[in-house]
């Protein structure tokens, strides 16, 4: 499993990159009127494929280290522990939260009428998850919950 774990944290900077690129790439074609391109399609898709395989990866981690086995033995005890409340409701619950957004976000670029409109949906739903998977990471600062910046290295 620890394999898996560090498989999961590779994947977290793959996820960051891809965010932070289809952000940048949303916020400049906003701000330069530029075409919508292919190029612009495939950014967006390689972030969107990024969050697919690392949701698998993360659902693999919740349902075999026990995490679903502490909120079926009871939400009380899970609340009040917040390290078991930040890994078995918080982070999984925005992940797939900023997941949903990602693919509402593609399925919206893709209906969108105009390259302006493409650009704007591209740069919103992207910006909203990439907001929300920092927010979920249990990043090393955080000291109820944190984990390293780089597993297993």
């Amino acid at each position: 499993m620890q394999l898996v774990l560090d498989l999961h944290n590779i994947m977290r900077w793959a996820i960051l990159l891809f965010g932070v690129w289809t952000v940048l790439n949303g916020l400049t074609g906003v701000m330069s009127k530029r075409k919508f391109t292919a190029k612009d399609s495939r950014i967006n898709l390689f972030f969107m494929i990024g969050c697919d395989i690392q949701l698998l990866i993360g659902l693999i981690l919740y349902f075999s280290n026990g995490w679903w086995d502490k909120m079926k033995g009871g939400m009380g005890e899970v609340m009040k522990n917040s390290y078991d409340r930040f890994f078995t409701v918080e982070h999984s619950l925005m992940m797939i939260v900023a997941w949903i957004l990602v693919h509402i976000g593609r399925s919206a670029v893709n209906r969108a009428g105009t390259d302006a409109a493409k650009h704007k949906k591209m740069l919103l739903f992207a910006g909203l998850a990439l907001l929300l998977i920092l927010a979920a990471i249990p990043w090393p600062f955080r000291t109820e919950i944190a984990r390293p910046l780089f597993r297993g290295f």
